[in-house]
């Protein structure tokens, strides 16, 4: 017997998918993310990886790069426009390792990133997502 699977999402559906996930954030946050970008890449490059402490690129699945709104300054210019970096490979792989939908899996990864934007640090967010449930 043949079975037959269709090929991984592409950029493009992890690209939809964050979008997706941006407009179902609530007031009063939804406000603050205007100018936040989402890029797709396969894999976090070493520089990355280093930077964030790991070595294993499969570890990784999203990150947010930008200064965080407690942060910003009037008098900080010359910067790139925030942006949530989605890694299509960690994210494909711990898709097809749990029970997760996709669609899921790319909404807790961008609320994650949003975090950052808004200042939580990665514990901060561990303690609220424990306190939610």
């Amino acid at each position: 017997m043949t079975t037959r699977f269709g090929s991984a999402p592409g950029p493009a559906i992890f690209e939809a998918l964050a979008h997706a996930a941006f407009a179902r954030i609530p007031s009063p946050f939804a406000e603050h993310l205007d100018g936040i970008t989402v890029h797709v890449e396969e894999f976090a490059d070493d520089e990355t990886l280093h930077a964030v402490g790991l070595e294993d690129p499969f570890q990784l699945t999203g990150l947010y790069h930008g200064r965080p709104m407690s942060e910003e300054s009037v008098w900080a210019s010359g910067e790139f426009r925030p942006r949530i970096t989605l890694y299509r490979q960690p994210l494909l792989a711990e898709w097809c390792e749990t029970d997760v939908t996709l669609e899921d899996l790319v909404t807790h990864v961008v609320v994650h990133e949003v975090g950052h934007h808004f200042g939580l640090s990665d514990a901060q967010m561990h303690a609220l997502e424990e306190g939610g449930r």
